[in-house]
């Protein structure tokens, strides 16, 4: 290994490093799991927690932090040893908490690391969490107020409010209490036989809507006939199958209480349907995408929804995602046209 190799590679797992702090930070347990190998683990005797996967990591990560009422972890170098394409080293650690449940203190801690090069780049294959030295008198400090919570369910007054001002802005509106009422009411909105459109949608994939409209075979499904078709020699037709379907459905990155619809984009190919092509429309809508306006509408999708939808598009198209397209719907001209299907219960993005 050459030298300018070697410097590149320390830079590289010194940055992974600092993206897992970075991601702990946030709260951003989908982009941490990706940082890990496929049969990456992530061990903590001391706690105890072993999980080994992206998914168990993703999922152990996600109940921990829902612990949390503050969390702070400060990364400091250590070690790195290089041996070809897979290397060994330290990290030491400074972290502070205060749980929900009262305990709180200060811990310094070292993790125990193997990385290994993919055609990702480096990941961790392995972090051993080993705890040095534990405080656990009372913290003085506390949390300051937080910002918005873009991962909370809206409480059902709030939904009220939301579904008032959806249907004076023109939008037909209806509060349902999961993704399962939302699947069945899908299935009335949308006749079989319809030519539909899906938007790449996280909560029609996780409802089981995705699947019914472009895999059961009832319905003229424009999704699968697009992706049939050479992306060289037809982008025409491509453009004026998705323009102006019969229906689409999709989800949205954001709703707000005063009754506007926003949706985000890398391609902007599924927005002339949802903007007015389609026929009729259907957005399903989680309880954790309510938000005051559309200033705080615009956080969520840059804050929260892209560095997701990044994750979800670097593992399944190999490149970030990005937010190259916006569309605000603030009304809808033609009363009744789009249908929000506004759940109880938080789902996708």
């Amino acid at each position: 290994m050459n030298d300018f190799q070697a410097t590149a590679d320390r830079v590289e797992i010194e940055a992974l490093r600092g993206e897992f702090s970075d991601a702990a930070m946030m709260r951003d347990r989908p982009r941490m799991a990706s940082l890990f190998t496929e049969d990456g683990a992530l061990r903590m005797p001391d706690i105890p927690v072993e999980l080994i996967g992206r998914e168990e990591i993703r999922v152990g990560g996600e109940r921990l932090q829902s612990q949390w009422d503050f969390f702070v972890q400060t990364t400091h170098p250590g070690t790195i040893v290089l041996d070809g394409d897979t290397a060994t080293g330290r990290a030491h650690m400074h972290e502070l908490a205060r749980t929900l449940d009262g305990r709180e203190g200060i811990n310094y801690a070292i993790y125990h690391d193997r990385y290994r090069r993919t055609a990702e780049g480096w990941k961790f294959a392995e972090r051993v969490y080993e705890i040095r030295y534990l405080d656990t008198s009372p913290l003085a400090g506390s949390a300051p107020a937080s910002g918005p919570s873009f991962t909370e369910p809206a409480p059902a007054e709030r939904l009220e409010r939301v579904a008032a001002a959806l249907r004076a802005n023109g939008f037909a509106a209806e509060i349902l209490d999961d993704a399962a009422a939302a699947r069945a009411r899908v299935k009335d909105l949308v006749p079989e036989g319809a030519s539909v459109l899906t938007g790449a949608s996280e909560t029609l994939r996780l409802s089981g809507i995705d699947d019914d409209l472009n895999a059961s075979g009832r319905y003229d499904a424009v999704r699968p006939r697009i992706l049939a078709i050479d992306r060289a020699t037809g982008a025409d037709e491509i453009r004026r199958l998705t323009a102006c379907p019969d229906h689409v459905v999709n989800s949205v990155a954001a709703v707000t209480e005063t009754g506007s619809l926003v949706l985000a984009s890398g391609s902007g190919s599924q927005l002339p349907a949802n903007a007015g092509g389609a026929a009729h429309a259907v957005w399903v809508v989680g309880a954790q995408k309510v938000v005051s306006d559309l200033s705080t509408a615009l956080r969520r999708v840059e804050e929260h929804a892209l560095p997701l939808e990044t994750v979800r598009s670097q593992e399944v198209y190999g490149m970030p995602s990005a937010v190259n397209r916006l569309l605000v719907l603030n009304a809808d001209p033609r009363p009744g046209r789009g249908t929000v299907l506004l759940l109880r219960e938080a789902i996708g993005y």
